[in-house]
């Protein structure tokens, strides 16, 4: 995995060329293995390596033949040897062994389409000299980052955020819109970013510059159907295993060792087993577990590893090492979070890296595609309740979906029904999946300045996600709706940016993810959602595929969704935990104050809750990691941002 950059004088200006270097030097976490560069009149390009295929050849940007076409590319491409040999077949001759240059050879052979050939996760810019045009592209589920913009005369483009901050023309600047909708939906809506002006390529999606003319089109979406066709369910689950077999087989594709994360939850247990299938070599398996034993799943995560007989490793996580790196964490993820998941994984992958190992296979994506979410089996709930809103017994399921939410246990069936939204206009909403949790996380809101409030007065994040569902979204069922909310927003979005490319790379280490190959997606769009959730049983058709490759208590385990300590970890009470002097900086008055997105007395009250160690619930929980996440980007690319500036990591 790598880090790219460059750019396009508009008016054809000659670049600069210290220009690209200094953007690449901010992606040096991406690729500490080599730094390449190219520039011609008025284009430059630029690229980071992380060397895992062809460590000898591949260096980058690349080039084909008559330097026509030149590329930086980011991403592995995991079929690029059946596409090599097919390339090969029609004459074209390779200079070194990458799949680099299989998309260089593609693009002569099928131009903008060659995406559509593609298996994998990427990110890449080619520079067509032939016909002055610059293609950018982004892979189908948006694993890895792409982020453009336009300053004065000059196209940017960059894998992080932080690269395009670097151009000296760049004018950073908070977007209250983008803050309003991830204070909504966790994430922005895309493609715009935290940042005034600079922009994210939506996943699936290409853009092309050319002649002064730019066009930003999708190329892939996920495609569920409007009518449930049937399925056999054995066939069904036949099917399913032999393509998650192959995608695991792809992703072992590599010069270098591969590891896995093993979780001791279903998903990261199944691809261990499968790559177990595929390699007699010992497995180095990942895991990190916690002090505090409320998000503790080390008792899981051994068992797995005694069934599979892995070499397993593991770091123990305790609310001072979230307190600690959570600055470098938000200096990777660029922008504001409200949760602390993501450093708990950050130190994961620094343990990845200090046992020498560049490539993990993880399990994101199979509780998106296949049904595992509580949010799923909550929707289903409170459809069947909504159908006899009397009954007494109905509200009783969702207080034992969430045992872990002590607050939700003594409250009223009236309370709950308010609270999950189970009135008759909510149940006709196309957002009615997701309505609790964006109710709920819009409530810390309530924090935001007067000023800022006053700036987004008359708007409405919700009509601005409308606008982006597609024309036959209404068509689908009530499940699919739910699948598609969260795989097209908080997967990109959050999932596999916070708390996935960002702290994997931050120390260097690519992450592959074989239930988001596009074929196993595609399939799994069209399975019924019978077979996705059986009554209440999530991921039901994936506990039949996979028989006998897990442990039975492993898939009859429920589902444990992946948190973090997260109050505790800035503020102790009764934890021991010491006090970090960055967030009684960010969190004071005065600083509260002058940076203005927040109102100072309700952030004083908040904190002065946190520091008595009182209870305090989700609401508060997510107002404060997002307080506190916002202030660290204003003051780390805001106020005190050096286009030559790298954070050191803990």
């Amino acid at each position: 995995m790598c880090g790219i950059a460059g750019m396009v004088n508009l008016n054809g200006s000659p670049i600069d060329q210290g220009l690209p270097r200094n953007m690449i030097g901010m992606l040096h976490h991406r690729g500490p293995d080599a730094i390449g560069t190219y520039t011609d009149k008025h284009v430059g390009m630029a690229h980071a390596r992380l060397s895992i295929i062809d460590l000898a050849g591949g260096q980058q940007p690349m080039h084909n033949e008559d330097k026509s076409v030149w590329i930086t590319f980011n991403g592995e491409i995991f079929n690029y040897r059946e596409l090599r040999q097919d390339l090969i077949r029609k004459g074209h001759t390779f200079a070194t062994q990458s799949d680099t240059e299989v998309i260089v050879h593609l693009y002569e052979e099928e131009g903008e389409e060659c995406v559509r050939s593609l298996n994998g996760q990427w990110a890449f810019a080619i520079w067509d000299a032939n016909r002055q045009r610059l293609f950018l592209s982004r892979d189908r589920l948006g694993v890895r980052p792409l982020f453009y913009t336009i300053t004065g005369q000059t196209l940017l483009f960059a894998s992080e955020i932080k690269s395009i901050l670097a151009h000296p023309a760049v004018t950073r600047a908070i977007d209250l819109q983008a803050l309003d909708q991830l204070f909504t939906f966790w994430v922005t809506l895309q493609p715009r970013t935290i940042f005034k002006n600079i922009l994210e390529l939506p996943p699936g999606h290409s853009l092309r510059f050319e002649h002064g003319k730019m066009l930003v089109q999708s190329y892939w979406q996920p495609n569920y159907p409007s009518c449930v066709v049937p399925m056999d369910e054995q066939d069904c689950a036949d099917r399913l295993l032999e393509l998650l077999a192959d995608a695991v087989k792809l992703r072992l594709r590599s010069d270098v060792p591969v590891g896995a994360y093993l979780s001791g939850g279903l998903d990261s247990t199944v691809l261990t087993a499968l790559i177990k299938r595929f390699s007699d070599a010992p497995l180095k398996t990942f895991s990190v577990t916690f002090e505090d034993p409320e998000f503790d799943e080390s008792a899981f995560q051994k068992e797995a590893t005694d069934f599979l007989k892995t070499d397993h490793a593991e770091i123990r996580c305790s609310y001072q090492d979230i307190g600690r790196v959570f600055p470098q964490v938000i200096w990777h993820t660029e922008k504001p979070v409200l949760r602390t998941a993501p450093a708990p994984l950050y130190l994961l992958s620094r343990l990845v890296r200090d046992h020498g190992y560049k490539v993990v296979l993880t399990g994101e994506g199979s509780d998106e595609m296949l049904g595992g979410y509580d949010i799923f089996k909550e929707a289903k709930i409170r459809r069947f309740w909504g159908a006899f809103p009397e009954s007494k017994i109905r509200p009783l399921l969702l207080r034992r979906l969430y045992p872990y939410l002590q607050n939700l246990q003594s409250q009223s069936p009236a309370y709950l029904k308010a609270f999950f939204h189970v009135r008759q206009d909510d149940l006709s909403s196309p957002l009615f999946s997701h309505l609790p949790r964006w109710e709920l996380t819009s409530k810390t809101k309530m924090f935001f300045s007067e000023a800022v409030k006053s700036e987004l007065h008359g708007g409405d994040v919700y009509r601005d996600l409308k606008g982006l569902l597609p024309s036959d979204y209404l068509k689908l069922d009530g499940f699919s709706q739910a699948q598609y909310l969260e795989t097209m927003f908080l997967l990109p979005g959050y999932i596999l940016s916070s708390q996935g490319d960002r702290m994997a790379m931050a120390h260097s280490v690519e992450g592959r993810f074989p239930f988001l190959d596009h074929r196993v997606v595609e399939f799994a769009a069209g399975i019924p959602p019978r077979l996705k959730m059986k009554v209440l049983n999530e991921k039901y058709i994936l506990k039949r595929a996979v028989g006998d490759l897990v442990p039975l208590s492993i898939k009859k385990r429920a589902k444990q969704p992946y948190r973090a300590p997260e109050a505790k970890s800035f503020f102790g009470g009764d934890t021991g935990v010491a006090r970090h002097e960055y967030v009684d900086k960010l969190l004071s008055a005065n600083r509260i104050q002058k940076d203005g997105i927040f109102n100072p007395d309700s952030v004083q009250n908040l904190v002065g809750k946190a520091q008595k160690g009182q209870a305090i619930g989700i609401r508060d929980n997510m107002a404060l990691i997002g307080i506190l996440s916002t202030q660290l980007v204003i003051d780390q690319f805001i106020n005190n941002f050096s286009g030559r500036h790298e954070s050191g990591t803990d």
